[in-house]
């Protein structure tokens, strides 16, 4: 077509050449040609089109017009395809979404697996694997020359005849093509031995919504599939309705639910072509096999009028070994939220557990059995036990409450740990209780002194996903990565170190979470989250007072002096002018922005103006700290990333390295969930400024404190006020109070950040 469409070209410019030339001799030539000219134009435009348009057209004839005439599932899909498996891939990949990720997720997946495991052979079936597009595809992220052997199963030989050719042109010899029925699928190396837990990998492309026998050949993968090393992943289109429980919306994901016009329009849609998608099918999956990492077309902003929704899911073998996850979550966090321990599927007798009991004869005559009895199977785990990280998240259930928090507020902790850690006396046999926010202080705890446990806390889990975020990053990355993600806050290539490296050690939740927000390091981390809008703000009032450039140089001072120069000359009157301190008054502006609270700002004003609170927060910093070598705090806020000479301990390359030593023992964070006399510490930062004065929420929170802390334990704590409402509440509690430092006016800080009027401790005597 192309030596065709040249060759017309060329004879239409040699007539306009020629017409061109004669024009002495033809009144009008010039016309003509350019007649000529655009009829050859319009006949190229036409070939080529019609050649570019040929898989698209193939397509649409085979799929939409041409009869099928077939009755059994074997013949209608060789009629469906034969005609078509030519131009299959060309004409699929904007209908089969998801199968790249769907291959990078498994890759990494595999490589945590192996490194526990790496002389268990590696042995791939990929069911309904049609050309091979998927085999082929997956040597970019995961060598198919690594697996000792790969079996593609399928029953439309046209489709099979094109993945024979691809593999061959490849020069694979580890891959077997076999033409069978997927629910009856057996590799040749079975006839030898029992295939019971012999294949570490399979993957169901689009091909789980078409095989008519989903439970056999369910079944079947779950007892072929290897109980510890194995991994089953999918992805394909499907609809569902609400979910019947909290339990199965945790299990099933992020925006699952289609709404009733879509599940109606796509399912009809797909039943012309015998694709089936009723939820059964992922229902039964999520049920027979534990979910590892999953992820909703709707959770990723997919339009399902336009698109038919599909959903990417990876799984384990439910008779996996989940008791360390068990152990963490029931023993050292105390939590059973959604989480029920797997039954034993060994047969327990009836004397084993109940004993005999006298009750004389009975009325009826009954012919009572004395078999065993095997207990009731519990429904599958959370997502939580299956994954292949350390148990660093408790399984919890969305609540009502979590939608109010669709991101995360803080993307950096606005508290000084240096000053925490003077006071919290910390040592390895610690167990303490901390505010989650961005995770920069309980990291700073766990390099700075390792204590027994850490459990962090926050009621805003997107708080807990970012936290997550970090401590699975020190795992799967190297400092350089990982300092432009959280120093930097920008790393162009985030979404595939998310799917390649970071994403097994997350839980499922957290990964939805970021994949979602996949954009979040592109440009500037620290100016998302609703802290990011103050931050964006301050660049604009400094652009627009021309002292932008002040702002730089303050935190690129050379000495002290120097920042309390530019501080008393260029900047203060612009952050201490009428107009800031009016925005700050606004109480819109101090929750969305700043993350202040309602409560939190009348404590505030109780004390005094807007005015003083800010002075009195901003003025003694410059003259007393460097904000070039460690007052890290401010320099984020007004440049918008870090810099190595002045950032959180755990950015610091030792730091990070501490974190990540010893298979990241450092790094042992859990959540909440604590028996008496379980903690040593507790730091809650402001958390009860949000409290109004007087409410019951604090007197029961207060109780369990004491309840859960040991003889001698103590409560840390900071205020916006200089003598808050509910250090009576502890002192009525049994608590000894002592306040560590009260802000007393513009002159000398507290800490770092001196945003805070007050600082306390709470100790318990008995």
């Amino acid at each position: 077509m192309a030596t065709v469409s040249r060759v017309l070209l060329l004879i239409g410019s040699a007539l306009v050449v020629y017409l061109e030339r004669s024009d002495q001799y033809w009144t009008g030539s010039s016309t003509v040609a350019a007649f000529i000219l655009l009829g050859c134009s319009l006949t190229v435009f036409v070939l080529a089109l019609g050649s570019a348009l040929r898989p698209q057209l193939k397509f649409i004839w085979h799929c939409f017009i041409r009869p099928l005439h077939a009755s059994d599932q074997r013949t209608r899909l060789d009629n469906f395809y034969k005609g078509q498996a030519d131009v299959y891939d060309a004409t699929r990949s904007g209908l089969l979404r998801g199968r790249n990720t769907m291959l990078n997720l498994s890759a990494s997946h595999i490589r945590t697996m192996r490194a526990k495991n790496p002389k268990q052979k590696l042995i791939w079936v990929d069911i309904g694997g049609g050309t091979g597009h998927n085999i082929e595809h997956m040597d970019r992220h995961f060598p198919v020359s690594s697996f000792d052997a790969i079996y593609l199963i399928d029953l439309c030989e046209p489709l099979l005849q094109v993945a024979r050719e691809r593999f061959a042109k490849r020069g694979w010899t580890n891959i077997t093509v076999l033409c069978q029925d997927a629910t009856e699928f057996a590799l040749p190396e079975w006839a030898r031995s029992d295939p019971k837990g012999s294949v570490s990998f399979v993957t169901l492309s689009y091909s789980l919504s078409m095989i008519p026998n989903f439970y056999a050949l369910l079944d079947r993968i779950d007892y072929v599939l290897s109980p510890e090393n194995g991994l089953l992943s999918v992805v394909d289109f499907y609809t569902s309705g609400k979910q019947p429980s909290l339990h199965e919306k945790a299990i099933g994901g992020t925006s699952k639910e289609c709404g009733w016009l879509s599940r109606w329009f796509w399912q009809i849609w797909f039943d012309f072509d015998h694709v089936s998608l009723s939820p059964h099918r992922r229902d039964y999956l999520e049920y027979k096999f534990g979910t590892v990492r999953l992820l909703n077309s709707s959770s990723i902003n997919d339009i399902n009028y336009v698109c038919s929704p599909y959903y990417i899911w990876l799984g384990r073998s439910r008779s996996c070994d989940v008791s360390r996850f068990c152990h963490a979550f029931e023993v050292e966090g105390g939590n059973m939220l959604g989480n029920c321990s797997p039954a034993s599927f060994t047969t327990i007798k009836d004397s084993e557990t109940i004993p005999p009991i006298e009750i004389g004869e009975p009325v009826l005559k009954t012919q009572a059995s004395h078999a065993d009895a095997l207990i009731t199977v519990k429904p599958p785990l959370s997502s939580f036990h299956y994954h292949l990280g350390k148990p660093w998240r408790l399984p919890y259930y969305e609540q009502a409450i979590h939608q109010a928090f669709r991101t995360f507020i803080y993307s950096f902790t606005w508290e000084d740990p240096d000053v925490d850690m003077k006071y919290l006396n910390l040592g390895s046999e610690d167990s303490m209780l901390v505010i989650t926010s961005a995770g920069d202080n309980a990291l700073h705890y766990a390099i700075a002194a390792q204590p027994k446990r850490i459990h962090c806390v926050d009621m805003n889990p997107c708080q807990g996903h970012l936290l997550e975020l970090k401590l699975a990053a020190v795992q799967a990355l190297e400092y350089k990565d990982f300092f432009s993600l959280f120093g930097d806050g920008h790393h162009p290539k985030f979404r595939a170190l998310l799917d390649s490296k970071i994403a097994p050690f997350l839980s499922s939740i957290a990964y939805q979470f970021w994949h979602i927000n996949d954009d979040a390091f592109f440009k500037a981390f620290y100016l998302k989250g609703y802290s990011g809008w103050a931050l964006r703000l301050a660049r604009v009032i400094f652009s627009i007072a021309g002292v932008s450039k002040d702002v730089e140089a303050l935190c690129n001072a050379g000495s002290v002096a120097q920042q309390e120069q530019i501080w008393r000359e260029k900047l203060k009157p612009v952050l201490l002018n009428p107009v800031v301190i009016a925005l700050l008054k606004s109480p819109i502006f101090c929750w969305n922005a700043l993350g202040v609270p309602l409560n939190q700002r009348r404590m505030v004003l109780d004390e005094g103006s807007m005015y003083e609170f800010v002075r009195d927060t901003l003025n003694p910093l410059p003259s007393t700290y460097s904000f070039k070598d460690g007052a890290y705090f401010y320099p984020l806020t007004l440049l918008g990333h870090y810099t190595p000479s002045s950032c959180p301990e755990y950015l610091t390359r030792s730091g990070f390295q501490a974190l990540k030593a010893n298979n990241g023992k450092a790094t042992d964070a859990v959540l909440l969930g604590l028996t008496s006399w379980s903690l040593t510490r507790a730091v809650i930062m402001d958390h009860l400024d949000w409290f109004s004065p007087g409410s019951k929420d604090v007197d029961d929170e207060v109780d369990q404190f004491y309840r859960v802390l040991s003889p001698g334990g103590f409560v840390l704590w900071r205020s916006a006020a200089r003598k808050p409402w509910y250090c009576d509440v502890f002192e009525r509690k049994g608590f000894i109070v002592t306040a560590l430092g009260v802000r007393k006016g513009p002159e000398v800080p507290l800490d770092r950040v001196n945003m805070y009027a007050s600082f306390w401790r709470a100790v318990k005597t008995t």
